[in-house]
C-alpha cells in the first residue's frame, strides 16, 4: 500500500507544479510533455498497483500463514532504505518552499567564460555562466548552421530588442560574433549584480537561465557601463536598460568580451518568470 502513496505522491506533485506554473523553474518547458508523461504514467502505476493489493489480498494472508523467512528482518530494513529514499523528494517538494536564484548564488560560485571552465570539455558536466554555449548539444555542421540562422534573425535589428523568448539565443551570438555587433544599440533587462572587480560604475546585468534542465542553467548576461559615473544600483534591483555594444578587455578573463555602454536605464518590477529557456 506504501507503493501506492507513493506513487500517487509524484503524480499529485508533478500536476501541482503543472497547475502553479512552478515546473518551469525546474526544466525548459519545451520538455514539458515528459513531466506530464511522467505525472500521467505515476497515475496509472498508482492504479495498478492498487488493483494488484485488492486482487492478490487473499493470496497474501495465505503466503503470511504458510510460513516466515530468515532475512525478514533485513529486509525490512532495506524496504526502509528504500521507501525513505523515495518520500524525501516528495517531503522535500511539498513542505519547502521554491528558491528563486539570485545575485547570492554569483557570490558563492562566481563566474567565468566557458573556455576557463574548469568541467572541461563535457556540456553535461559543467555551470554555464555569462555566455550561453549550447555546442556541445549538436554536431560541429550543425551548430554552425543554427547560429548563422539565427544570428541572420537579429543582425540587421537596430535596436536589437532581447526579450524572454530569445534572451539565451541573443547573448550567445552576440558572444559568439562580438565584432559584428559592435557599435549596434540594444536592450535587455536583467537583475544587477555588482561585480567587486569592476566596481564604480560598472556592473553586471543578469538573467538566470535554463537550457534544458535546471542542472545546466546558468547565469547570462552583459558587463554595463553606467552613464555619468551612476551607480546606486544594489545586487538583484531589476533593471532595463539601452545603450551601445562595444568590446573591452576583462582583466579576469584576460580577452575581450562585450559590453554595453548605457544611454537609459530604469527600475522595473521583478518579473513573474524571472528564469529565460534556450528557443531551438
Amino acid at each position: 500500500m506504501f507503493r501506492v502513496f507513493i506513487l500517487f505522491g509524484f503524480a499529485f506533485y508533478l500536476m501541482q507544479l503543472h497547475v502553479t506554473g512552478d515546473i518551469s523553474k525546474y526544466i525548459n518547458m519545451k520538455y514539458s510533455y515528459l513531466s506530464q508523461a511522467a505525472m500521467i504514467a505515476a497515475f496509472l502505476l498508482g492504479l495498478v498497483q492498487l488493483i494488484m493489493i485488492f486482487r492478490d489480498e487473499d493470496l497474501v494472508q495465505d503466503h503470511t500463514h504458510m510460513g516466515h523467512t530468515h532475512d525478514g528482518e533485513n529486509t525490512f530494513w532495506k524496504k526502509i532504505l528504500v521507501y525513505g529514499l523515495l518520500v524525501y523528494p516528495l517531503v522535500a517538494g511539498f513542505m519547502f518552499p521554491i528558491a528563486t536564484l539570485n545575485s547570492t548564488i554569483v557570490d558563492a560560485k562566481g563566474f567565468h567564460f566557458p573556455k576557463n571552465n574548469a568541467a572541461g570539455d563535457d556540456p553535461y558536466a559543467m555551470n554555464q555562466f555569462l555566455k550561453p554555449d549550447t555546442s556541445g548539444y549538436f554536431g560541429k555542421s550543425d551548430y554552425e548552421k543554427m547560429i548563422a540562422k539565427e544570428k541572420a534573425e537579429i543582425i540587421h535589428d537596430n535596436p536589437i530588442k532581447v526579450t524572454d523568448a530569445n534572451y539565451l539565443m541573443t547573448m550567445e551570438i552576440i558572444y559568439s560574433y562580438p565584432g559584428e555587433f559592435e557599435g549596434k544599440q540594444i536592450e535587455f533587462t536583467g537583475f544587477v549584480y555588482n561585480d567587486p572587480v569592476t566596481k564604480g560604475a560598472n556592473l553586471f546585468v543578469f538573467r538566470f537561465g535554463i537550457i534544458h534542465c535546471v542542472a545546466d542553467s546558468g547565469v547570462y548576461g552583459m558587463l554595463v557601463h553606467m552613464p555619468d559615473g551612476e551607480n546606486d544600483l544594489s545586487n538583484d534591483t531589476w533593471v532595463k536598460v539601452s545603450g551601445v555594444i562595444e568590446q573591452e578587455y576583462y582583466a579576469p578573463f584576460k580577452m575581450d568580451i562585450p559590453a554595453v555602454k548605457v544611454t537609459k536605464y530604469g527600475e522595473i518590477p521583478k518579473p513573474k518568470d524571472v528564469y529565460v529557456y534556450r528557443k531551438y
